[in-house]
């Protein structure tokens, strides 16, 4: 069978592409993969007493290239697993990638709905593309029979990926990632009884951005929250505007209304779920206790990547649960409470005044952190205030224009610029931060915003300190904990 021989050449060369990996930069309790590239999370599912998280993956390399499906288990959301390929690119539906999609569970049995990727012309043209939409199916959640396509695009369309679907009312949905023939990005919406079995002759356009530069919708995911309906999608060719926007593609949420049958509605304007350098593509799944958990790439397209030289490139995020805050209806996230069982040992700082011009070292070596610490805002004068790591990142408050920032600057990677959000309305500024060997996730008052970058301090160049810069800073609070490998290097 072609795809067993395709599996059991790309499990060969992630095996040997292993043995060449430089651990440097790989985490500890970061998803990653075994060696070669990760990008977009795919498949999220909780499916018979495990999670499931399979992701976009290129085993014979670190550049992006021949998509597979790797694969990663848990049974805590926590402590990962890696395991074989589970999807692998090269029969006549998907023979240049097996590019991104979702699972569900239906009968017993897990089923994968993914893109399958066609290059017409030469390798890389994405003007002469063709895509499909096609399903795997398993009992065992690990070992897959291709069913081949089940959803072909409509007429002048080539690019159409990334399907989500879901059951509601009695039929299955899906939404797709699409771009017209007039290079205007929008999601299609389809529906059936039968999930092997697709009338794909009739859609609906679910949503179409009012940005015009929007050429693309890629990875939608879709789910209710309450009585809200939530949709998230990652656009390509959205302007910056300011501080807003500042990568090269955005990942963001609408929230409104939508019943079968029904245009969807929103009444919030596009929110960026991250403001970091590093944030896209992220899925979500439902966890056995109602909680739904989001799970995102933590890199940027066409942005520097040291480690594609140690053989291995790609983060996925932390697990971060996601809610609606009540009184602003905007998307709150925040990591998941299971994070509390990698603690280690512990570091308090009292509280304190960091007079002008000061600098204290909180830990020599923050290469696998949780901090949570809080400034109190209404006390603290300083014009700059707040942690450096090394001599590479810094995450302070600019207090001339109201911000909190994550500054990096690694010259020797190319590497550089600064992500910022406003500071919260509170006389308090709480941040959880989890660094990791090449990561940093800032949740900011609970998670009214998140910043996740990717960052890369020379060896031995790893010190947590804390200071202030004109003026004096109000330290109210300030644990640190070491946190535990919970990925196999």
């Amino acid at each position: 069978m072609p795809h067993e021989k395709n599996l059991e050449k790309a499990n060969a060369a992630v095996l040997s592409l292993r043995k060449k990996i430089n651990t440097a930069y790989y985490p500890h309790y970061h998803m990653a993969p075994y060696a070669g590239w990760m990008n977009d999370p795919n498949g999220l599912i909780y499916f018979k007493g495990l999670y499931h998280v399979f992701y976009q993956h290129n085993p014979y390399s670190a550049e992006w290239g021949p998509m597979h499906w790797g694969h990663l288990t848990s049974e805590d959301l926590i402590h990962w697993r890696h395991h074989p390929i589970a999807l692998a690119p090269g029969d006549n539906w998907d023979r240049d990638g097996c590019f991104s999609g979702c699972a569900v569970e239906n009968d017993g049995k897990l089923y994968l709905v993914y893109t399958g990727h066609h290059w017409l012309g030469e390798p890389l043209d994405d003007n002469q593309i063709y895509q499909v939409q096609c399903l795997a199916v398993s009992e065992d959640g690990f070992n897959f029979e291709k069913k081949g396509i089940i959803v072909k695009p409509p007429a002048d369309f080539a690019h159409f990926r990334d399907p989500k679907v879901w059951f509601q009312n009695g039929s299955w949905w899906m939404i797709c990632g699409a771009r017209d023939e007039k290079d205007q990005g929008q999601l299609l919406l389809y529906n059936t009884d039968d999930i092997e079995d697709w009338d794909d002759s009739t859609f609906t356009i679910m949503f179409k951005p009012e940005d015009k530069n929007i050429f693309m919708c890629e990875c939608p995911e879709a789910f209710f929250l309450k009585d809200k309906f939530v949709l998230i999608v990652s656009p390509q060719g959205k302007q910056s505007d300011g501080y807003s926007y500042q990568n090269l593609f955005q990942s963001g949420s609408y929230i409104g209304e939508w019943t079968p049958g029904d245009d969807f509605t929103n009444y919030t304007r596009f929110t960026e779920m991250d403001l970091g350098h590093d944030f896209y593509g992220p899925q979500t799944l439902v966890a056995p206790d109602g909680r739904r958990i989001l799970i995102g790439w933590m890199n940027m397209w066409e942005s520097n990547m040291p480690t594609k030289d140690h053989n291995w490139s790609g983060l996925l995020t932390v697990p971060r649960e996601v809610t609606i805050d009540e009184e602003t209806g905007k998307l709150i996230c925040v990591p998941i409470r299971e994070l509390v069982s990698i603690r280690q040992e512990h570091v308090y700082i009292p509280p304190q005044y960091f007079q002008n011009n000061s600098q204290m070292r909180l830990v020599d070596n923050c290469s696998a952190c949780e901090v949570n610490i809080m400034w109190g805002l209404e006390n603290s004068t300083a014009e700059k205030y707040g942690l450096w790591l090394g001599k590479g990142l810094e995450i302070f408050v600019d207090n001339q224009a109201k911000r909190l920032v994550v500054n990096r600057n690694y010259s020797e990677h190319v590497i550089s610029g600064y992500r910022s959000c406003p500071l919260p309305n509170s006389p308090y500024l709480q941040l959880q931060i989890f660094f990791d060997c090449s990561s940093v996730e800032v949740f900011v008052n609970n998670g009214v915003a998140v910043l996740t970058s990717r960052i890369y301090p020379q060896h031995g160049d790893r010190a947590l300190s804390a200071f202030s810069i004109n003026g004096q800073a109000c330290l109210v609070q300030c644990d640190i904990w070491g946190l535990a490998k919970a990925i196999a290097v």
